[in-house]
C-alpha cells in the first residue's frame, strides 16, 4: 500500500463538473493499493496518515500532525502509483491490486477513514478526477506499507 501525501493550503476534486471533496489546509492523500493489501494495512496506512508530522510548530520545525493544525485530509485512489517504472519507458501495473479487488477494499480504507476522521473528504473511485491544490513548501512525502 501506498500514499502519497502532500501538505497543501487547500485542494479539491471535480468529477463531471462537480466537487466530490473539498478542503482548506491539511493533507491530499493519494492512496495506491497493491497486490497482497488488505484491511488492516489500511488501518495502519490511514493511522499514520494522521499522526505524520509535516506541519511546523511554533519554532518552525516540521513536528506536528494534522489533528494538531485542526486541518483536514482528501483521500483519492490513484492506481499508477502502483506501476512499476524500473525499466523502460512505459509502466506496468502488474503490482497494482485488480479493479474489482481494489474498489471493495478502497471502500473498507475510505469507511475506517470516516470514523477516525468524520470530516475527511474524497475522489470517486475509478473516476476520471480533476484535482487541484495549492502544496504547501512544497511538502511531499511517500508512504509504503
Amino acid at each position: 500500500m501506498l500514499a502519497l501525501l502532500q501538505r497543501v493550503n487547500y485542494a479539491k476534486v471535480v468529477v463531471d463538473g462537480k466537487t466530490t471533496g473539498s478542503i482548506e489546509k491539511g493533507i491530499l492523500a493519494f492512496i495506491g493499493l497493491e497486490k497482497g493489501d488488505d484491511e488492516a494495512k489500511c488501518r495502519k496506512m490511514f493511522d499514520k496518515i494522521l499522526k505524520y508530522r509535516m506541519f511546523y510548530d511554533e519554532n518552525e520545525k516540521i513536528n506536528l500532525n494534522v489533528e494538531q493544525v485542526q486541518g483536514n485530509v482528501l483521500l483519492v485512489s490513484q492506481f499508477t502509483l502502483a506501476a512499476n517504472t524500473k525499466q523502460g519507458n512505459r509502466p506496468s501495473f502488474d503490482p497494482a491490486m485488480a479493479p474489482n479487488e481494489a474498489k471493495e477494499l478502497y471502500a473498507k480504507f475510505v469507511a475506517y477513514a470516516h470514523q477516525k476522521l468524520p470530516t475527511v473528504q474524497e475522489g470517486i473511485f475509478a473516476a476520471d478526477m480533476k484535482v487541484s491544490l495549492e502544496n504547501d513548501g512544497p511538502v511531499t512525502f511517500m508512504l509504503q506499507m
